[in-house]
């Protein structure tokens, strides 16, 4: 009997040790909070698709900001607020509360795009009104929820019918964009579409300020805003042609940051006439992407008056920037030899990149977000495009995971994408129901030893302003 011990034990010795130490090491586990909507199909989050890669709908208090569907049709279905033709209210959701912040006097549709520190909300309302120069398009007003109330920002003090609120701080000061009434056809907010001039604004004190633009540029657009009160944005820097810039921006394109002291600086550029910043830290520090006049892009760091191309390679060209942690690590992507294929990556200090790799060998991956442990979130692309096969992940330690994998069996939504990570380990994304209906979702970490705190939790679909209705159902296995 002994003898029959000794071999069992050495036979399970050896098991282990032929397993690799990353998958001995006890997998994180997380509660599943579907934050639902307001009893229409969807719900969203700022995903960065205007470029504000960086942008913070997560604090590290876990207050989430969104807006979701209202069973409503839009009453303006040539110019519907989301694709699918729906009322939407912005939201707020804390402590297992989601509370809808409605909108302006008269307005349909709002969407909270930034939550700050404090948990003061920007986003934008619609006002009830029609923009005079672009008929049957409602006006747009930058908004700020503080207090469990609206203010609406207004618009530029020398005319203009919409504006947007893309950032806010703790102090209140809000950044964005708003039209003027000077005609311009290469308008920064929709080029082609919009017929005025599109300019940066800070608003603080109920007044709405015009930062300038760079060079002889006509245009530009504040994206960031940080605690210290500096503001980081885009701006045309002349009337040059510019082909190699996305979002279909057709000049010469540079990226600024702003504070009270020293007005708008130039972050320069690493060659070429397209330079976007994607995000800012506390301290200053601006990441973004730099691409050539040959269409090579670049994730580039900013630093006290210094640009540095981040710097490295996984076998291919290209990288990008996509979001900075308040110690200056950076996570964005890169590309593999014969630049068809793109890993998430990591850059601890420029010129360090680490390949975090992709969920089961899938071929693409990119990282949306990194928190101060350097805990990484992002999507793992079974086709290299954003579809229903598309996974959430998060990287930390050297291991990524499949955040499916890491939630109760039978969770209520494919995990697709992860868009933010805070100081807490808390991750926010969106994912799709059985009905391929995208919601927003909430991750909680639990404990890996049992199913006490480790369960799924759905918020009501249907929820009156400050209000909300929460059920709880399915214990982790």
């Amino acid at each position: 009997m002994k003898k029959d011990i000794s071999a069992y034990i050495t036979a399970i010795t050896l098991i282990t040790l032929a397993i690799p130490a990353h998958l001995l090491a006890q997998q994180p586990r997380y509660k599943l909070i579907d934050v639902g909507t307001f009893g229409g199909p969807q719900s969203y989050l700022n995903d960065g698709n205007d470029g504000n890669n960086s942008a913070t709908a997560l604090n590290n208090r876990g207050t989430l900001g969104g807006w979701a569907d209202t069973p409503t049709p839009d009453p303006f279905p040539a110019f519907c607020f989301d694709d699918d033709c729906f009322v939407s209210h912005a939201f707020q959701w804390h402590a297992g509360v989601r509370t809808d912040l409605g909108a302006l006097t008269d307005g349909v549709s709002s969407q909270a795009n930034w939550i700050s520190a404090s948990g003061l909300i920007a986003g934008v309302s619609e006002n009830g009104e029609i923009d005079p120069l672009i008929p049957g398009l409602p006006e747009l007003r930058a908004v700020l929820w503080r207090n469990g109330g609206i203010t609406e920002l207004g618009t530029l003090p020398n005319g203009g019918y919409e504006s947007f609120a893309a950032a806010v701080n703790s102090r209140g000061q809000v950044v964005g964009n708003a039209l003027n009434t000077v005609p311009d056809e290469f308008s920064m907010a929709a080029p082609g579409f919009v017929t005025t001039q599109t300019r940066a604004f800070l608003w603080q004190n109920g007044t709405m300020q015009d930062l300038g633009t760079l060079g002889t540029g006509t245009d530009a657009m504040a994206q960031f805003i940080n605690e210290r009160g500096q503001v980081v944005g885009w701006s045309y820097t002349s009337s040059a042609p510019n082909t190699s810039c996305p979002f279909f921006l057709p000049l010469a394109l540079g990226s600024f940051i702003w504070d009270e002291q020293s007005g708008m600086r130039d972050l320069g550029t690493l060659g070429g006439t397209c330079a976007i910043a994607t995000g800012l830290n506390d301290q200053g520090i601006v990441i973004g992407d730099n691409v050539s006049d040959d269409e090579i892009e670049r994730g580039f760091l900013w630093d006290n008056g210094s640009i540095r191309d981040l710097g490295g390679t996984i076998g291919g060209n290209q990288t990008g920037a996509e979001a900075v942690n308040q110690s200056g690590q950076v996570a964005g992507f890169a590309t593999l030899d014969g630049e068809l294929f793109y890993h998430a990556t990591l850059w601890r200090r420029v010129g360090e990149i680490t390949d975090l790799g992709t969920v089961d060998q899938d071929p693409c991956s990119f990282a949306s977000s990194i928190n101060s442990k350097a805990q990484i979130v992002g999507a793992s692309l079974p086709g290299c495009t954003f579809d229903n096969n598309t996974r959430a992940f998060l990287w930390e330690d050297g291991s990524i995971f499949d955040l499916n994998t890491l939630v109760p069996s039978g969770a209520s939504l494919h995990l697709q994408w992860a868009h933010y990570i805070n100081d807490r380990g808390e991750i926010a994304g969106s994912g799709l129901d059985p009905d391929r209906n995208v919601h927003d979702f909430l991750l909680v970490p639990g404990s890996a030893n049992g199913p006490s705190d480790c369960h799924e939790e759905f918020s009501g679909a249907t929820a009156s302003p400050g209000e909300s209705n929460n059920r709880r159902a399915k214990a982790c296995e």
